[in-house]
C-alpha cells in the first residue's frame, strides 16, 4: 500500500545536532525504505520562521543553507517520488491556513503548551502568529495528503490537532476532503520507535536543544567546529550518581548522551541500555559520543561545502513544481467544499 510522509524544519537559525537526529536521519532512513508508490515530501517551513524573532535578511540564503543540508545528509531529489520544496513558495498553505482557521476553536489553540509555555513569560510580548501556526502546520500536512509525519514528541499536540481539523472539515461537507494523518501510536511504530526522539542540551538536559534558544554551551550546531562540537560534549552536564543508567527522570544528562550514542550508531535504545548501564565512567562515554561527533560533522561538513547555493535553488524549484500541482488539487477542494469554487 502507497504512504505518503511529509517532514521539515523552520529556517530561521542554523540547524542543530538535535534537528539532524531528530527529524533528518529519520528522513534517511525513511528514503531507503521508499517503495516506487511511496511519496516522500520534505519542506523549509519558512513562513514558521515569522513566529519568533528573525534577521529577515538573512531567511533566504538561511533556506539555502538548510536545503544543502538535507542534500549533503544524502537526501536525493533526483528520486521521482521525493520533493524538496519551501513553503512560502505554494501559496497554497496560506490560504488553506485561513480556511482551517475559520473551523478551528479558540479553546483548542489556546491548549497548545509550545504556546503556553511562551506566552507566560513576563514581559515578553507573544505575536499572533505563534497561536496560530499550529494550524498552519496542519495546512502543511493535509496539502499533501500525508499520512505520517516524523516529528519530535514535542509536536504531538500538534499532530492532534491535524487530525482532528481533517476529520471535523470531513464530518461537515460529508466527504473525504483531506486524509487523516495517522495517530500518534502509529506515527511511532512507522519510525521503528517506541518513544518519539527529543535531544536535549548538553548544559540543561531538562531542556531540548533548540537553535531558538540562546544556550551555545548546550547546543551542537551542525555548522561548528568539530573539535569545538566534541568539546561540547565533554563538558555535558551529568549527575553525582556515579553510575550509568537510562533513566530519564532522574539521569537526563547521562541517558541524553546515551540517546546521541543510540542514534548515531543505529543500536536501539533497549540494546544501548543494556550496554552501558551499570558501567561507572561518566568520561568514558562522553569520550566516545563526543568522537562519534566530531568525525561525522568534520565528513558533513566537507559534503556540504561541495554543494552551491544555485545548485541548491534548482533543487528546490524543481520540488515547488510538483508541490504546487499536488497541493493546488487538494486546495481545490476544500475550496468547492466551502463555496469559493465550483
Amino acid at each position: 500500500m502507497a504512504e505518503t510522509i511529509l517532514t521539515g524544519l523552520r529556517s530561521n537559525a542554523n540547524l542543530t545536532l538535535g534537528n539532524y537526529l531528530g527529524a533528518i536521519k529519520p528522513m534517511l532512513d525513511r528514503q531507503e525504505k521508499l517503495s516506487e508508490e511511496d511519496k516522500f515530501f520534505l519542506f523549509a517551513p519558512d513562513l514558521h520562521s515569522f513566529i519568533t524573532p528573525i534577521d529577515h535578511n538573512k531567511l533566504y540564503e538561511q533556506t539555502l543553507e538548510n536545503a544543502k543540508i538535507y542534500l549533503a545528509s544524502g537526501i536525493d531529489p533526483n528520486r521521482k517520488n521525493v520533493f524538496l520544496f519551501r513553503q512560502s513558495h505554494v501559496p497554497a498553505h496560506s490560504e488553506l491556513t485561513w480556511i482551517l482557521s475559520c473551523h478551528s476553536y479558540f479553546g483548542e489553540i489556546s491548549k497548545m503548551t509550545q504556546f503556553k509555555d511562551k506566552a507566560s513569560v513576563k514581559g515578553q510580548n507573544v505575536n499572533v502568529g505563534l497561536f496560530t501556526y499550529p494550524i498552519l502546520m496542519a495546512a502543511d500536512i493535509l496539502l499533501y495528503n500525508a499520512e505520517y509525519v516524523p516529528l519530535g514528541d514535542d509536536q504531538k499536540q500538534h499532530l492532534e490537532l491535524a487530525r482532528d481539523l481533517a476529520i471535523r472539515f470531513n464530518h461537515k461537507f460529508d466527504q473525504e476532503i483531506f486524509v487523516v494523518p495517522k495517530p500518534w501510536k502509529e506515527q511511532l511504530e512507522f519510525t521503528s520507535r517506541d518513544q518519539g526522539i527529543r535531544i536535549r542540551s548538553l548544559q540543561n538536559p531538562e531542556s531540548k536543544m533548540s537553535k531558538s534558544v540562546d544556550d551555545p554551551k548546550g547546543t551542537i550546531l551542525l555548522i561548528d567546529e568539530p573539535k569545538a562540537a566534541a568539546k561540547k560534549i565533554m563538558g555535558a552536564v551529568t549527575d553525582d550518581l556515579g553510575v550509568i543508567n537510562w533513566d530519564w527522570e532522574k539521569q537526563p544528562g547521562i541517558t541524553n548522551l546515551l540517546q546521541i550514542f543510540a542514534l548515531f550508531t543505529d543500536t536501539s535504545f533497549t540494546e544501548t541500555a543494556n550496554l552501558w548501564n551499570g558501567k561507572t565512567s561518566y568520561g568514558e562515554l562522553k569520550k566516545t559520543v563526543a568522537e562519534l561527533i566530531e568525525n561525522f560533522l568534520t565528513d558533513f561538513q566537507t559534503k556540504i561545502a561541495t554543494i552551491t547555493n544555485e545548485q541548491a535553488e534548482k533543487v528546490l524549484q524543481d520540488g515547488e513544481r510538483e508541490a504546487n500541482m499536488i497541493a493546488g488539487e487538494t486546495l481545490l477542494r476544500a475550496q468547492i467544499a466551502v463555496g469559493v469554487r465550483r
